[in-house]
């Protein structure tokens, strides 16, 4: 489900975030690329993520090739434990502009990704357990 261009979308709709290029829906698979468009800040951006790392069941990493960040890469990784599936996300990413985006990091871009991640994840837990 965290694949899940479609689930995605729906857990990313207060920021009217849509699949424009690349793979649109269904599953992403290895060597892929997705382009999003959404609006973060009042602005619409465009983000290309490919995924660059394909370990299924178990891990799947997507990296920004294109958007307004320096970089992202994001790891997803699954694990089982008593008897349940554990999702961990490991986020790095980097702002443009030098110091300027670093203090745009400290005051609120941290926080802003970090409930992004949080809401998208809640998402994906509510479907899966609905799905079992």
């Amino acid at each position: 489900m965290a694949r899940s261009i479609d689930l995605h979308i729906e857990s990313t709709k207060h920021t009217g975030e849509t699949a424009i290029a690349g793979r649109t829906g269904g599953l992403i698979q290895a060597g892929e690329t997705v382009t999003w468009r959404a609006k973060h800040f009042g602005v619409w951006q465009n983000l290309t993520s490919k995924i660059t790392e394909f370990g299924y069941p178990h891990s799947f990493t997507d990296e920004m090739v294109e958007g307004a960040f320096r970089s992202i890469k994001h790891r997803h990784l699954f694990y089982s434990a008593d008897g349940k599936t554990v999702m961990k996300d490991i986020f790095h990413f980097e702002s443009p502009v030098g110091i300027l985006g670093r203090l745009a990091n400290y005051l609120f871009l941290t926080r802003y990704m970090k409930r992004l991640l949080e809401q998208r994840n809640d998402v994906i837990k509510k479907a899966a357990e609905s799905a079992s």
